[in-house]
């Protein structure tokens, strides 16, 4: 009998470690790329916030994860919210590492004030360095963006940190405005990111 009854418990135990192993490895997949429903970042728990796919002239450029502290459902929000910030994307098709610099600078300006872009033009000449430095990416590889408070803005290219953070908040702001600012790069990726769904009113948050 207690024969029996170590068996179930041994049973149970294992049952309850292969639940909460795969609660831990929940994921969601966007576009045949998974992302995590929670990362740690500089010993921070961030979870995922929402996540899409970038489409540029009917292709899909990129599926993208936002990682946050808390829910957010603006650009707002997200700036405000406490603690370290992800953004992630992971290619579907092959581009030219400088092109997507070059996009990322465009969108840039076509979302920050004159006033606000002039200190950040050394900060995108760097950027735009790190980007000509890597050459092309192709499907599968990953770009990265952190926000680490105290630290700066950190960029994760193909695995790889590059260089020194950039250590402005503002610069970070006028980054992340390529996504979500007055102009946003794709305005359905930007809603998906902020886990916004369209109504026949308008837009609301998902609960």
């Amino acid at each position: 009998m207690r024969l029996i009854q170590k068996l179930w418990v041994g049973a149970l135990a294992m049952v309850l470690i292969l639940s909460s192993g795969a609660m831990l490895a929940a994921t969601v997949e966007i576009a045949g790329v998974k992302f995590e429903d929670s990362v740690m970042l500089d010993g921070t728990k961030l979870q995922l916030n929402g996540a899409g796919v970038r489409t540029r002239l009917l292709f899909k450029v990129y599926a993208a994860g936002l990682y946050t502290t808390k829910k957010v459902h603006s650009f707002e929000e997200f700036m405000a919210a406490p603690g370290p910030k992800r953004m992630k994307m992971v290619f579907l098709r092959e581009i030219d590492s400088s092109t997507f610099g070059k996009l990322l600078t465009r969108g840039v300006q076509d979302n920050v004030s004159k006033e606000q872009l002039s200190p950040m033009v050394p900060g995108l000449l760097r950027m735009g360095e790190l980007f000509n430095a890597n050459k092309a990416f192709v499907p599968g590889e990953s770009n990265i963006i952190d926000w680490i408070p105290g630290k700066g803005l950190v960029i994760t290219v193909k695995d790889k940190v590059q260089g020194e953070p950039i250590k402005e908040i503002e610069f970070f702001r006028g980054l992340m405005s390529v996504w979500f600012g007055p102009s946003p790069a794709d305005a359905k990726l930007r809603d998906a990111l902020l886990d916004i769904k369209q109504s026949g009113s308008g837009t609301t948050a998902n609960p």
